[in-house]
């Protein structure tokens, strides 16, 4: 694990001046002895030269423990230097252990890290991260944390170019405050106001929510390149059922989509709002669990107790991060259980609202390089089987919540992104508002467009005021949700001005950027972050 400069600084820094010191002592007692013994350093003359020679010694002591410090606290992100800074600022120390704790997340899927305290870094440094993780907190009414108002001051108070960067942002706060995550938001837009592309949006985290921090490690996961990291805290999974499952794409240039539907045991537990994600607990294929189980000579049938629950030793397996067969050969199940890491969590935007009595998700198939499924995707559209337990836990994700009022909502999304989109269609009708715009994009007309029935059953009946769909495939020359928003750009303007509110769901890469630059020069730089701001503009990406 990396260390942040600061901490290494004040023990240089205190080491240095003793070395100073001490040569400074040194000299004192030399020139105590000499004066003593030789006559010539009485002369004027003599002192003079002595004296210089002294001031010279401390000035090139002192010089040289400035460069130290200096190559101390290089920037990461140089050409010299490719680990990723996790630039954090904490009033508590909770921001600075959330720091810590991605430093070794990342750190086990292989990518190096270095950690800086805000406080401690200029503008220079800064422009010289070309990917950057920044985990700040909020203290009082959306002040900076008190190590980091400096940082505000110098440097985002001013203009300070950043195209070459690309950052994510967690910020901490409590919901109960007016200005909830206040110095995370001033902090995302000034990096936006200077080009900086994200990674992903910003994450608010309130009150330490559990959720949320597990949606912060799913974005470490991807930007690692290793979805399998595990999770800091495991979710404890309530018990659902698969109830339905149908492929909704047959044919389709792109990957199987998969409609499916979950109950729970528990019918309290249908509780939750139009833009909320399901957490799902995967499971391996059973084939690969039986490979292992062979190759370990081991009986998967045996019934192991762990944590007040039991199950076999090959449902243990099948939910946690596989072993070598050389690491249980020979061990007893009872220890094989008790060392395994469980699987993380795989989220899905939910698709339905709690009075479709199911869990609603559209998933589609990914498959590894050795064409494999996913293992979410695995799991729940082909190794489950109808009527199985899945581990759902839901998550709260109010900042894709649809509007409180009548306001216009224009909605743009691609792909499997029209599950969130079609939750908050649901839930706009539900509350009789019917100013809704619907722009989807996809492939192909005659196989992609999921839920399509229904969508225009909705423009029928006039609950969806403008239905533009977009298929990239249906023609020569490849067209995009984008490209669409662009042709519509007189009745963005219009519907924005009317007070609308603009949520996108899909794609991070491709739709959602190509989304936001259009809306960047339809409505202008100041106007989108402004609806950003007041949360007029809002995005579930992935």
């Amino acid at each position: 694990m990396s260390r942040h400069p600061s901490a290494q600084g004040p023990s240089r820094e205190w080491l240095g001046n003793a070395v100073v010191l001490g040569l400074l002592l040194a000299m004192a007692a030399a020139l105590w002895l000499w004066q003593s013994t030789s006559p010539q350093f009485t002369d004027a003359p003599a002192r003079w030269w002595l004296a210089a020679a002294t001031v010279g010694v401390y000035l090139l002591c002192c010089a040289a423990l400035a460069v130290s410090r200096r190559r101390a606290l290089r920037p990461a992100g140089n050409a010299a230097d490719d680990a990723l800074p996790i630039v954090f600022a904490s009033q508590t120390g909770f921001a600075a252990q959330l720091a810590v704790q991605t430093a070794d997340t990342l750190r086990i899927a292989g990518v190096q890290t270095r950690l800086h305290a805000l406080g401690d870094l200029d503008a220079l440094q800064l422009q010289g991260f070309r990917r950057a993780l920044f985990i700040v907190s909020t203290t009082g009414e959306g002040d900076a944390p008190d190590s980091a108002a400096g940082f505000e001051r110098r440097v985002l108070s001013r203009a300070l170019p950043l195209p070459d960067l690309r950052y994510g942002v967690l910020a901490l706060g409590d919901r109960e405050y007016a200005q909830f995550c206040g110095f995370g938001h001033r902090l995302d837009a000034w990096l936006r106001h200077q080009r900086a592309l994200p990674l992903f949006d910003l994450v608010e985290v309130d009150n330490g929510d559990d959720g949320a921090l597990r949606h912060w490690q799913h974005h470490l996961g991807h930007l690692s390149g290793n979805t399998d990291l595990p999770d800091w805290q495991t979710p404890q999974y309530r018990p659902w059922r698969l109830q339905e499952r149908r492929e909704l794409n047959p044919g389709s240039v792109g990957g199987a989509v998969f409609h499916v539907a979950l109950t729970p045991d528990d019918p309290a537990d249908l509780c939750w709002q139009a833009g909320d994600i399901a957490e799902i607990g995967p499971r391996h294929a059973p084939a690969t669990v039986e490979r292992l189980l062979d190759a370990a000579g081991l009986d998967g049938t045996r019934v192991v107790a762990r944590d007040g629950s039991s199950d076999t030793l090959a449902t243990w397996l099948s939910r946690s991060q596989l072993p070598a067969p050389a690491d249980i050969t020979d061990q007893p199940p009872h220890a094989i259980v008790a060392a395994l890491v469980p699987l993380p969590h795989r989220e899905y935007s939910i698709a339905s609202l709690p009075a479709d009595g199911a869990l609603h998700l559209l998933i589609r198939q990914l498959r590894r390089p050795d064409g494999t499924l996913g293992l979410g995707a695995g799991w729940l559209t082909e190794y489950a089987d109808l009527g199985a337990r899945i581990g759902v836990r839901l998550r709260s994700n109010p900042g894709f919540h649809p509007p409180p009022d009548a306001r216009p909502l224009l909605l743009i999304g691609n792909g499997t992104g029209i599950a969130g989109l079609r939750a908050l269609l649901k839930a706009r009708i539900a509350a009789g508002h019917r100013r809704n715009w619907l722009l989807f994009g996809e492939r192909q007309r005659a196989r992609d467009l999921f839920y399509g029935d229904e969508l225009q059953q909705w423009e029928r009946e006039r609950w969806i005021e403008h239905l533009d769909l977009v298929f990239s495939r249906d023609q020569p020359q490849r067209i995009y949700v984008q490209q669409r928003l662009r042709e519509h750009a007189d009745r963005v303007r219009t519907w924005v001005a009317q007070g609308a509110a603009i949520h996108v769901c899909g794609s991070l890469d491709g739709m959602a950027g190509g989304v936001d630059a259009a809306l960047r020069d339809i409505l202008g730089v100041s106007t989108l972050e402004t609806l950003t701001d007041s949360g007029r503009y809002r995005r579930d990406v992935y």
